[in-house]
């Protein structure tokens, strides 16, 4: 069809079409855009409602039972989401599935918003939720737990050396990702639920350890509060003062750093 036109004609339609892709790139820009920065409707902070624990890297949840039933022992509805794709895909969908279990325990339970407590990549993924996923008029708070909120060192070194065996989920937890470029420019913690942020000094899995901080959210290091405290990352979720923490975190009163009490536990108040 072009072949048939003069140079000049073909020309001028070529930078029409051009023009065009052009409007749409940017018309699609503005949506994202505007979907980020969409106003956020808070919940109440009084009614506490289901609690959903979202967990690390590769979905295996058994990490996360001593925390499930510590919660349920104090009286919350509590709900272990299983992420798409083995835990190893996009985070993006991982978030996409979180939002669709806060959906469902809130239409079982009647409640008008949920907790979340995400663990390692787990809190990367809820962050992906409320910022981007509508999340921020759902959920009332949320407590991460040694998550790589600026990447790991690991995965950024995995896919250097060993691209073929560092999955989607894996990249983009390094630490220079176009995902944590993203999602960390601005507000660290978007608006909507009180955020808390927990790490371990012990940390080798998310490198440097304080990749564990959050800008805007009460945020400390395990050993701040419990000095001596040993914590590997695996063993984060279930360590009595870490499980105190956080059903401490999730109640109705204003979340703080804690007290050594929580550290009663472990032997390690003082």
């Amino acid at each position: 069809m072009l072949d048939a036109l003069s140079p000049a004609r073909r020309r001028f339609v070529l930078l029409l079409v051009a023009l065009g892709v052009l409007v749409l790139v940017a018309v699609v820009a503005v949506v994202v855009i505007r979907g980020r920065d969409e106003p956020v409707t808070p919940v109440s902070q009084d009614v506490e409602g289901p609690v959903l624990l979202v967990p690390g890297y590769g979905g295996d949840t058994t990490a996360l039972e001593v925390l499930a039933q510590a919660l349920r022992d104090a009286g919350r509805e509590t709900v272990l989401v299983r992420p798409p794709g083995g835990g190893t895909g996009d985070l993006r969908e991982q978030a996409a599935a979180l939002g669709r279990a806060a959906e469902r325990a809130m239409a079982v339970s009647g409640a008008p918003s949920v907790d979340v407590v995400g663990y390692s990549a787990g809190g990367v993924v809820v962050r992906l939720w409320v910022a981007e996923g509508g999340g921020g008029n759902v959920a009332r708070r949320v407590v991460t737990l040694a998550s790589p909120h600026h990447g790991t060192d690991l995965a950024s070194l995995a896919g250097d050396l060993a691209p073929d065996a560092c999955p989607e989920a894996c990249r983009q937890l390094a630490t220079d990702s176009d995902l944590l470029r993203e999602l960390n420019r601005g507000d660290e913690s978007p608006p909507g639920p009180i955020w808390v942020s927990l790490w371990t000094t012990d940390d080798k899995t998310v490198v440097p350890p304080d990749s564990g901080e959050l800008d805007g959210a009460v945020s400390f290091s395990l050993q701040s509060v419990c000095p001596g405290q040993s914590a590997a990352h695996g063993d984060v979720p279930r360590i009595p003062s870490v499980v105190a923490i956080t059903v401490f975190e999730l109640d109705t009163a204003d979340p703080r750093v804690p007290g050594h009490d929580v550290c009663a536990a472990t032997g390690l108040s003082r």
